[in-house]
């Protein structure tokens, strides 16, 4: 991509670091709200190079980490019926259910495929008209705009056998049930860029006002992440709590207006589950009235499925920032990418994946040592 690489100069982040360092006179902890994120400030050592006691927390922002396992449950279930071709992205095919994953009911015969795009399920749908069609629609308000637009057209179009099996959840209810829950330490966050170029900023500083809590809108590269770290340690030694906007050339304070009002039409809130967590009051999404008989839920009367979290998976304390993933007890040994126990160990965006990808097998060195290192 061009330009990518000026946003990895190691130039410019030392600077940013030592900026940070001159800032900061107290500890601080600070939460970023996207995957992607995580994989930055990990892969990069970026919370390493922190002033000691300046503590990065990472939140629930995987889109396959927080689908509860009711929802994959139900996609098992429906996947295993015949005549339905079940269409997904590749990173939820691993994902464990209560028993199995969505390989193991391919390997058993089921019609699971992996696809680019909704458009391309809905495609599906239309080649194979005596099959049922269904896409496994999974994100947050990022992902939520061209599924919404998939079954937008098929309802134009007409193409009855195509349906939609949603759980989509939205970050800032997540956020408020962070700074409720009575273990919450965080003092800040870095909101997920690509999230607030569909919605912009309007939901946030209401949050910031309540709580008491800096909120940066971020990018993901790594100058992205040190600028984001540094405006909110700024605003925290200074006693402030405001919204910055420190992704301006993709993010405009009110957001993507046609992609809102698509979401407005074909989506309606809900309370949403979200795994390891629990339920959070209006933090999702499902098909409104008008879509209804697009929803895989109600089409395959899956509705009523209930499950069980492992109690060996400490995935859920992962995602609620409470412990890193090498304090769990299973991670590299019973968990790993290859026999993962959680998703967050197989997603892409996991916090799990990241430390074992990046060998983040124990306590990190102290920002000193690592800053001074090599």
């Amino acid at each position: 991509m061009k330009y990518l690489d000026e946003f990895s100069d190691p130039v410019l982040a030392r600077k940013l670091v030592d900026q940070i360092h001159a800032t900061v006179t107290q500890p601080w902890a600070m939460m970023e709200v996207c995957g992607g994120q995580t994989h930055t400030i990990v892969r990069h050592g970026i919370d390493q190079l922190l002033p000691d006691g300046v503590e990065m927390i990472h939140g629930p922002g995987c889109p396959v980490c927080v689908t509860p396992l009711e929802v994959i449950d139900k996609a098992l279930e429906i996947a295993s019926q015949p005549g339905v071709i079940f269409c997904s992205f590749g990173d939820m095919l691993r994902v464990p259910g209560s028993g199995r994953d969505l390989f193991r009911v391919k390997s058993e015969g089921g019609d699971v495929r992996v696809v680019y795009s909704p458009l391309d399920a809905l495609r599906v749908a239309q080649q194979n008209p005596d099959k049922q069609v269904v896409f496994f629609g999974i994100g947050f308000e990022t992902t939520a705009p061209p599924n919404a637009m998939t079954v937008y057209q098929a309802k134009k179009l007409g193409i009855p056998n195509f349906s939609l099996l949603v759980s989509h959840v939205r970050v800032p209810p997540a956020i408020e049930a962070i700074m409720q829950s009575p273990s919450c330490r965080v003092q800040g966050f870095l909101a997920a860029g690509h999230v607030c170029s569909v919605m912009g900023t309007a939901e946030y500083p209401e949050l910031a006002d309540k709580y008491g809590v800096p909120i940066v809108v971020t990018g993901f590269e790594p100058l992205d992440i040190l600028a984001g770290i540094l405006r909110t340690v700024s605003q925290l030694e200074q006693g402030e709590h405001v919204v910055e906007n420190a992704y301006r050339r993709a993010v405009r304070d009110e957001g993507n207006p046609a992609a809102k009002a698509m979401l407005a039409d074909v989506f309606e809130t809900t309370d949403r589950a979200w795994r390891g967590i629990g339920m959070i009051p209006q933090s999702g999404w499902r098909l409104s009235e008008r879509y209804r008989e697009y929803d895989a839920e109600y089409r395959f009367q899956v509705r009523d499925i209930d499950t069980q979290e492992s109690t060996v998976c400490r995935s859920g304390e992962v995602l609620q920032g409470l412990i890193k993933p090498h304090e769990c007890s299973a991670f590299g040994t019973l968990c790993t990418p290859r026999n993962p126990l959680g998703a967050t160990m197989v997603s892409s965006e996991g916090a799990c994946a990241a430390y074992y990808l990046y060998r983040r097998l124990q306590t990190p060195a102290p920002a000193e040592a690592v800053a001074t290192s090599g």
